[in-house]
């Protein structure tokens, strides 16, 4: 690879003008790894070279202190125009704390937004999540976020999934069964639209992520007064059918902390919990030997054995 013939080639230009001539010394790999060990790999292209970013990672315990947002496309009646949706919504509880329609993308409408959303808001040390695109990153919007004292927080260049929860907030508003199959007539039916569509997705719709609790309940401190409620309706079921019930009831828990891009495996556990599930069975030998029992078949050894690994 030091030759004067080859020392301006990379392994994978070199590894097949070898094979024309009959010779074989090693596959690319192997040349590039000789190459590293030799502190011979660098960047050689007139392009510069790529810049290793941090993952944007931060965690919530409550409501307005994570919030994320983002602008997705409206169509309207021109074909090639848009309307432009602005929401923003918090992490933690999943309410949508601001929203506008615009018919056009500016600093100057996303920092509007941010003003009038964290009215009546200690706003200091909130962090506002995005994406790169100008309305986020603007010279207006930034000094507005200076000013009311949020940190910014911006997704990594070119990875699609680091603002997840906006990301998935669209979809439920693109994919719900209400959603227009005609492109919006005006701006105005656009935000009237809009304005149904949050009145539902904070007041009604039960979130799969926050134990299907409404995203204004979880917001206002109301999930474990209702979520011991409903706890208690299952005891009660479980009290008075005990025959139904192979094992522990139902935990109905919320996630305590939310995680932006959480960073391991344990973070991801941590924040599923048990809030779209059945509590996990502390003794799964006898709930099998139970089920068997209750269906008139002897728990035999065999079942006892593939029960414990339940």
């Amino acid at each position: 690879m030091n030759s004067p013939e080859f020392r301006g080639l990379p392994p994978t230009q070199v590894v097949p003008i070898l094979a024309d001539r009959g010779e074989y010394i090693g596959s690319e790999s192997t040349i590039y790894r000789v190459l590293r060990q030799e502190a011979q790999v660098a960047h050689w292209q007139r392009s510069r070279p790529p810049t290793p970013r941090k993952k944007p990672r931060h965690e919530a315990d409550g409501p307005n202190q994570l919030w994320s947002w983002d602008i997705t496309y409206l169509h309207s009646a021109v074909r090639g125009n848009y309307y432009y949706l602005y929401l923003m919504l918090d992490v933690w509880s999943r309410k949508i704390v601001g929203w506008e329609v615009h018919s056009a993308q500016s600093a100057e409408h996303a920092a509007a937004l941010v003003e009038e959303a964290t009215k009546g808001l200690e706003a200091v040390g909130l962090v506002l999540h995005a994406d790169n695109g100008g309305p986020m990153k603007g010279a207006t919007m930034l000094s507005t976020l200076q000013r009311l004292g949020v940190i910014p927080s911006f997704s990594r260049p070119q990875v699609s999934d680091d603002n997840p929860f906006s990301e998935a907030a669209f979809r439920t508003l693109k994919y719900r069964p209400g959603y227009p199959v005609n492109p919006f007539a005006s701006l105005e039916e656009a935000r009237a639209w809009i304005a149904s569509f949050v009145a539902w997705y904070n007041e009604d719709h039960r979130h799969s992520g926050i134990a299907f609790l409404t995203p204004a309940q979880r917001h206002a401190g109301q999930g474990p007064e209702i979520l011991a409620r409903r706890r208690a309706v299952y005891e009660e079921a479980k009290t008075a059918n005990p025959n139904r019930w192979a094992c522990s009831t139902r935990a109905w828990k919320e996630p305590d902390r939310v995680f932006l891009n959480p960073n391991d495996q344990v973070d991801t556990l941590e924040q599923k919990g048990q809030a779209n599930g059945p509590a996990v069975d502390p003794n799964p030998t006898a709930s099998m030997s139970r089920r068997l029992a209750l269906a008139g078949q002897p728990a035999r050894d065999a079942d006892r054995r593939s029960a414990a690994y339940v």
